[in-house]
Order: structure tokens, then C-alpha cells, then sequence
């Protein structure tokens, strides 16, 4: 039987909803969506906001020895496609060399109304 093990990462702050930061199982990191709430990012625009979920992203991935080159699949929600050039900037920058497969999808709205971007990630271990 394969184990799952459903994870927090002190680094990220507290979960105050029902679910874990992260799920790993069979040489899989699965990255719950992220958002810039609580961050001084959550009032910027959508580069902002995306930085700071990739710096959340990369604490998770320091906490578990990898890095973007272990990057399978990212899935975008954003709330406009008004900024999507400055997001792809960042986007690239990030990815580097190592482009994941990629779902892009524009919704009406986040969990708070200032959250232009969540980012969820999935990254092989």
C-alpha cells in the first residue's frame, strides 16, 4: 500500500481551512493553490501577487530538497487576462528551462476580493 502523507510547512503560515498545504504520494508533490492573502502582494497587481507565490512555492521546494527543474504541471486561476503579458514575464522567468505542462483558467473571482492569481503546482520528488 502506497503512503500518503498530507503536509503544513511552518513557512507558510497556518491553515485555517480544511485542507494541507501540500499532499505527497508516490514520488509526487502535489502544491495546494496558493494566493499573495495575508501579504503585503495581496494589494498589488498580478505580477506582485505572483511573485509572492512563487517565493511561497520555493519554500515548500527547499523544505523538500527540490527545485523548478522537478516542475511537472502548474494550474493558473487569474481574474483577468488584462495583465496576462507581465504575468507571462514572470511566469518565464521562474520556469526557467524547465516549462511545465500548464492549464491557464480565468474565473470570476477568488476567495477574497483584492486576489488577482492562484497558482497550484505539482512537482516530481
Amino acid at each position: 500500500m502506497k503512503t500518503v502523507e498530507r503536509k503544513n510547512y511552518p513557512e507558510l503560515g497556518d491553515v485555517n481551512a480544511p485542507y494541507v498545504h501540500a499532499v505527497k504520494y508516490n514520488g509526487t508533490l502535489y502544491i495546494s493553490g496558493l494566493t499573495a492573502f495575508g501579504t503585503p502582494a495581496q494589494r498589488g497587481g498580478i505580477a506582485e501577487q505572483a511573485e509572492e507565490i512563487f517565493a511561497q512555492i520555493k519554500k515548500v521546494t527547499a523544505a523538500e530538497g527540490i527545485d523548478f527543474s522537478a516542475l511537472i504541471k502548474v494550474t493558473i486561476f487569474i481574474t483577468s487576462f488584462d495583465e496576462i503579458n507581465t504575468l507571462r514575464e514572470v511566469l518565464y522567468r521562474h520556469y526557467g528551462e524547465y516549462l511545465p505542462a500548464s492549464s491557464l483558467v480565468e474565473v470570476s473571482r477568488l476567495f477574497a476580493p483584492d486576489l488577482r492569481i492562484e497558482i497550484e503546482t505539482v512537482f516530481a520528488l
